[in-house]
């Protein structure tokens, strides 16, 4: 067994710890390493310190790996004194390569061969030599320098002296872990969960790469990713085929769907088709983003407070007047902004209208549950600079991005009010009977 312990020799009060491997050593030889090794460190610069001192890990490392391989060549095999009348016999050494800390080491590594009932031999590989060459951990490094930002051509400069670092290499093993973060995200089941929201937005890649996205709530109020679809632009077809993906997959609800679009004429239709009487609200975010852009900034303050007043109150008459107030502001200023406005309509009002706690308003009025996924996304794509529509590349740095998103979701503020959504979302008795 391996142990590892904390020592400091002589009792001084040194920077660093000094690691040291049980192995068959005597104590003697131990110690003389130690002060080796001090002796090094005595006789170096500062700035080479450190590679001394991972020179003896490393070192203790490749001592440590000989001695394991040679432990279980002694199980299979007994000792050399005494070997075993089984199948199992030694068949002396040859060179190997281990892989310490995603570098190329070499070591010497002894070969054990089995007789089988014809009387043939074969190698044996042994579990020990298999785990010190594993380059799964080296693999991890890579993926990570990826979608840190590090080119593949640049991880072989990084690591020269690790196996397998070439830019094609790199680029295959990047491929399919890609696939990989594809599955993970379209393969969940969608039917598994009590569905109460939709929110659907588009996300641009490139000038000629558009991705739509489906974020859904359920009933406990917490968010998932569902799936998105690539296209040249958020189009009708793009949208049915997202939607005709999601519930093939799953996605219903029993009640009326809550849904929160941002105002686009193909996404709506895409949702008329599959969700009838689907409940949608305008993202009132996007709407006031969309009114400001055609009014005089001065108008803008007034603009905010309206809409602000607009989140906070609770109730179809109260919602009414704050709309009829903002609506009385702009007639007599920007025609355009008034035509802006009253084109959502009572899609504005939506949420008001079922008359829910005003606690699900924060996250309920808009976009902004998936709007902060593509925050994080365009953070993860930034460094992508260009993306190949003849291969699967943006849906796999895609799907790598939602799925990081996803780790930092948290329920929606005011889930505790969800039962109250849920029963004004319920359909009819004439239509469920």
């Amino acid at each position: 067994m391996l142990k590892v312990e904390r020592r400091s020799p002589g009792g001084q009060n040194l920077p660093f710890a000094i690691f040291q491997f049980s192995s068959a050593a005597t104590d003697g030889e131990t110690i003389m390493n130690e002060v080796s090794l001090l002796q090094s460190l005595g006789q170096v610069s500062a700035s080479e310190t450190g590679e001394v001192f991972r020179d003896f890990i490393r070192g203790h490392v490749r001592e440590m790996i000989s001695e394991v391989m040679a432990a279980e060549v002694t199980q299979l095999c007994g000792p050399k004194h005494a070997p075993h009348e089984g199948d199992h016999y030694r068949a002396g050494t040859s060179p190997g390569r281990m892989l310490y800390e995603g570098e190329r080491e070499e070591v010497v590594r002894p070969r054990v061969r089995r007789r089988d009932d014809t009387g043939a031999s074969h190698e044996v590989e042994l579990a020990t030599y298999r785990v010190a060459k594993d380059p799964s951990q080296l693999q991890t490094q890579i993926i990570q320098a990826i979608v840190s930002g590090v080119s593949s051509r640049a991880i072989e400069d990084i690591k020269p002296n690790s196996p397998g670092v070439s830019r094609s290499n790199v680029s295959r093993l990047w491929k399919e872990v890609g696939h990989k973060f594809i599955e993970e995200l379209r393969g969940k089941d969608l039917g598994a969960q009590s569905w109460c929201v939709l929110m659907l937005d588009g996300v641009r890649l490139s000038s000629d790469q558009t991705a739509v996205v489906a974020l859904g709530i359920d009933t406990e109020g917490r968010k998932q990713v569902l799936d998105f679809v690539l296209g040249s632009s958020e189009s009708l077809e793009i949208a049915s085929d997202l939607m005709s993906r999601i519930t093939n997959r799953g996605f219903t609800c029993s009640h009326r769907l809550y849904v929160v679009l941002d105002g686009s004429d193909a996404l709506r239709g895409a949702l008329k088709e599959h969700f009838p009487d689907a409940v949608i609200q305008r993202c009132l975010v996007h709407k006031e983003r969309n009114l400001k852009a055609k009014l005089s900034k001065r108008h803008w303050g007034e603009v905010s407070r309206l809409f602000t007043r607009l989140r906070n109150v609770q109730g179809y008459e109260a919602a009414k007047e704050v709309f009829d107030e903002l609506d009385k502001f702009i007639k007599p200023i920007n025609a355009e902004a008034h035509t802006s406005l009253h084109e959502a309509g009572e899609d504005l009002l939506a949420l008001h209208r079922l008359n829910v706690p005003n606690t699900l308003h924060r996250c309920l009025l808009s976009t902004n549950a998936i709007e902060n996924s593509f925050r994080t996304t365009r953070r993860k794509l930034d460094r992508v600079t260009r993306f190949r529509a003849e291969t699967d590349q943006a849906s796999r740095w895609l799907s790598y991005a939602l799925l990081e998103a996803e780790k930092g979701f948290r329920r929606i503020t005011g889930c505790k009010s969800l039962p109250r959504l849920l029963a004004a979302l319920a359909r009819p008795e004439s239509e469920t009977s």
